[in-house]
C-alpha cells in the first residue's frame, strides 16, 4: 500500500470515527484498514489512535499529524489538477452553508449571482441552524455569526451584526416602552430560542455584561415566526440586526432598550485551510466576500463596524 493511500485511510478513520465506517467509505475491508493504520504507525514509530472495544480516540501525536496529512493530500490533488491544466478554471461542485435567516437574506442572492458568473460550477446551499463540521460533512465553506473557536479554518471577516430587542409601534403604544431591563418582566416577550436559549437577555451595563431572566409569553425556534409575531403586535422579541433591518427601516418594528444593546458580533466566511485552494472555492471566496460585506452594510450597519 502506498504512503498516500495510508494517509487517506488515516484521515477516513478519524473522520468516520471507526475502522468499519472508514472501510465502508473507502470500500475496504476492516482488516485492510487495520493493516494500513498499523503500517503507518510502525513507520512513524507512534500510536495514532487509542483503540478499545467500545471507543476509538485519536492520540495527541495523531491529532498533530492529521493536519499535515490533510495538507499533503490537498497538495497532491492540487498538483494533479495543475498537471491536467485545471487550476485556472473554476468548475465542479461547491457546497456552502449558513443559518436559515442569514442564508435567505444574504447568501442566496450572492449564490445566484455567482452561478451566472461561473457557468461551469454547480452549487448546493444548505441552510441549517446548527454549526456544521465542514470536513466531516463534505462542505466547502460556511458563513458563521459569532466569535470563532481556535481552529485550522481560514476565516474572512464579512462584518458585524447586533443582537437587539424590537417591538411594533402599536404594541409599545398599548403597553408602554420599557426603560430598564427589569421592565421586560412586565411585557409579553416572544423568545426566539436561537438567541434566548436560557430565557434570558444579555445586555451591556456600562462596560460590563449582565443578564435578565423572564418567562416568555411565546417561545419558538424559528426567527421568522418570532419576528412576524412582533410585527403583529404580540410582544417584544430578540433578533440579529440583519433580520429586522428592513422592518425597522419601514417603521414596522422599532428597537427597544437600544442603549443597552450588547456589543456587535462578527460574521465570517470560513473554509478549510489549504496551501493550494481549489479554483472553484477560490473563485467563490473572491466573488462572495466583497458582495457579502456590501450586503451587510446595506442592511444598516455602520461602516466602522466592519473590517476592511
Amino acid at each position: 500500500m502506498d504512503r498516500f493511500h495510508e494517509l487517506e485511510v488515516f484521515i477516513a478513520v478519524n473522520d468516520a470515527g471507526s475502522f468499519a465506517k472508514a472501510g465502508q467509505r473507502l470500500r475496504m475491508s476492516p482488516p485492510a484498514v487495520t493493516r494500513a493504520i498499523s503500517a503507518l504507525e510502525d513507520r512513524l514509530g507512534a500510536r495514532l489512535f487509542q483503540r478499545t472495544t467500545r471507543r476509538l480516540a485519536i492520540t495527541d501525536v495523531g491529532s498533530r499529524f492529521l493536519e499535515s496529512a490533510r495538507r499533503v493530500l490537498d497538495d497532491l490533488a492540487a498538483a494533479e489538477r495543475e498537471a491536467l491544466g485545471a487550476t485556472t478554471a473554476a468548475r465542479g461542485h461547491l457546497t456552502i452553508t449558513a443559518s436559515v435567516t442569514l442564508g435567505r437574506a444574504l447568501l442566496a442572492p450572492v449564490a445566484r449571482a455567482f452561478l451566472t458568473e461561473f457557468p461551469d460550477v454547480t452549487l448546493s446551499v444548505l441552510l441549517l441552524d446548527r454549526v456544521t463540521n465542514l470536513i466531516e460533512e463534505g462542505i466547502d465553506a460556511a458563513i458563521r455569526v459569532g466569535s470563532l473557536p481556535d481552529s485550522t479554518m481560514v476565516a474572512r471577516k464579512l462584518g458585524s451584526v447586533r443582537r437587539m430587542l424590537v417591538a411594533s409601534p402599536d404594541y409599545l403604544a398599548r403597553h408602554g416602552v420599557p426603560v430598564a431591563p427589569g421592565d421586560l418582566a412586565q411585557h409579553s416577550v416572544i423568545a426566539f430560542t436561537g438567541l434566548m436559549p436560557n430565557r434570558e437577555w444579555r445586555f451591556l451595563d456600562g462596560r460590563s455584561g449582565k443578564s435578565v431572566s423572564f418567562m416568555p409569553r411565546f417561545e419558538i425556534n424559528d426567527a421568522v415566526t418570532a419576528i412576524a409575531a412582533a410585527e403583529a403586535g404580540d410582544g417584544i422579541t430578540i433578533a440579529l440586526s440583519y433580520m429586522v433591518a428592513e422592518q425597522i427601516r419601514q417603521g414596522r418594528l422599532v428597537p427597544v432598550l437600544e442603549d443597552l444593546t450588547p456589543p456587535s458580533v462578527p460574521v465570517h466566511l470560513v473554509f478549510p485551510q489549504s496551501r493550494l485552494l481549489a479554483p472553484k472555492l477560490r473563485a467563490f471566496v473572491d466573488f462572495a466576500v466583497p458582495r457579502l460585506k456590501q450586503s451587510l452594510d446595506d442592511l444598516g450597519l455602520d461602516q466602522d463596524e466592519q473590517d476592511a
